[in-house]
């Protein structure tokens, strides 16, 4: 009987000693995944804008849709918010911010790939979902000069 007491007081103190790191472990992971979905939606910005040519017309311009998945699962932190936002130093151009439990907003920059274009959110900044998938619309359209703009769909 005393071993199984000790054996479990131990699993306990393993346990509690490791929880640190497992949850440095879940941010480090959710960064490495905001980060991917930022590189592909800045490669779905490059897809809509080569080979294309702005026009003034929303509704002929070209234009995809495009799924931002935010991490989530045991291996992820839990996110208090993802959204597209204009950040303040870059007015040409879009970041995927996040926040994980309460700390310090963070961001990846998304650009538009080898073509000079301007990236602007319809309705700034873009909420997405903290915990699922979140589909955004790109539309390709001369607004004084090559300008994607991006919206959120449903």
């Amino acid at each position: 009987m005393i071993r199984v007491v000790l054996t479990v007081l131990v699993a306990v103190a393993l346990l509690a000693a490791s929880m640190p790191a497992v949850e440095t472990a879940r941010t480090a992971t959710t960064a490495e995944r905001i980060g991917t979905e930022a590189d592909r939606l800045e490669r779905a910005i490059g897809d809509v804008v080569a080979g294309s040519t702005p026009v003034s017309d929303p509704a002929t311009a070209a234009r995809t849709t495009a799924l931002v998945r935010a991490p989530s699962g045991f291996a992820a932190a839990d996110l208090d918010r993802v959204a597209l936002v204009e950040p303040p130093d870059r007015p040409d151009g879009v970041a995927l911010a996040y926040r994980v439990d309460g700390g310090p907003e963070r961001a990846f920059r998304i650009g538009t790939g080898p073509v000079p274009a301007t990236v602007h959110l319809v309705d700034a900044p873009i909420e997405l979902r903290p915990g699922g998938t979140s589909r955004v619309r790109l539309r390709y359209v001369d607004d004084d000069g090559p300008t994607v703009r991006v919206d959120r769909i449903g």
